[in-house]
């Protein structure tokens, strides 16, 4: 099998990708549409790409392509907690500069000011490109936000570990193919996420298509709303729902309902949940 996924080697994605493929062939994409665009191409059998941070909230390009453009499932789901480190060379000189992609930095804000609070922050496409920059200048006083892979990686010092503002940073990962794989990885959980769009002329929709599930006791986990891109103030809803064994049989129940309300339902997957280790 094939996995394509949000690249390159030592970014979070990649670790999820061995984790879950650790013997299977897997090829790195510079952005997320690429990743998709490869699985539509039938290019791949599977796309990895990052659907949400707990701390950043969702990746819009991903729900966006994958609704708009792309026909495929989730066929799983991966949670990887997020644990960013401050690498570099050692050196007696304060630091300068301090390189990351901007998620990681966002991560990372509250820390890089109270302790380098005179550093200033560079953007760069991935959190290895900004380990391999500073691998490449260790005469300069500079460091990166990335993870432990690219430490080893790029043969850098932790210079501070754990330095993420949230102690629960997670990340979790959607695996688009057309079969459901069983990985060897610990179960969390199931769930259906649903993508909706809402009638025009149905007053309250948004609340009626909720209703359906809170009057089964359906748990949601998440709801986001999306642009359309048809016109200003359109959009779609992206729900997520508990897919265990009391509601496996209210869920289809659910989406008729919708359907007679005049909601149109996209399914846009039935998944486990796995948790990969932290790294």
């Amino acid at each position: 099998m094939k996995v394509a996924y949000l690249g390159p080697r030592g970014s979070f994605c990649s670790v999820v990708a061995e984790y879950a493929f650790p013997t299977d062939k897997r090829c790195a994409y510079d952005s997320i549409i690429e990743v998709i665009e490869a699985y539509e191409q039938s290019c791949c059998d599977f796309a990895l790409i990052p659907i949400e941070n707990s701390t950043e909230g969702s990746v819009t390009m991903s729900i966006d392509k994958l609704f708009h453009d792309s026909k495929a499932d989730v066929v799983a789901e991966f949670t990887l907690p997020i644990s960013q480190n401050l690498l570099g060379h050692a050196s007696k000189q304060p630091l300068e500069l301090i390189y990351s992609h901007p998620q990681a930095l966002a991560q990372t804000r509250n820390y890089l000011r109270a302790h380098y609070p005179y550093a200033q922050v560079q953007v760069m496409p991935s959190t290895s490109a900004a380990a391999e920059f500073v691998q490449q200048h260790p005469e300069r006083p500079i460091a990166a936000v990335a993870n432990y892979q690219a430490a080893e990686m790029f043969d850098l010092e932790i210079l501070a570990e754990n330095i993420q503002d949230s102690a629960q940073n997670t990340t979790r990962f959607w695996l688009l193919g057309k079969d459901k794989q069983r990985f060897d990885l610990p179960v969390q959980g199931q769930k259906v996420s649903l993508a909706l769009t809402l009638p025009h002329n149905l007053p309250g929709a948004l609340h009626k298509a909720i209703s359906v599930f809170a009057w089964r006791d359906i748990d949601m986990t998440k709801i986001e709303s999306r642009p359309l891109k048809t016109q200003l103030g359109q959009y779609f809803f992206v729900i997520d729902v508990v897919n265990n064994k009391e509601n496996q049989s209210k869920i289809p129940f659910a989406i008729e309902e919708l359907v007679t309300l005049g909601v149109q339902v996209r399914v846009l997957g039935d998944y486990l949940v796995y948790a990969v280790d932290e790294v």
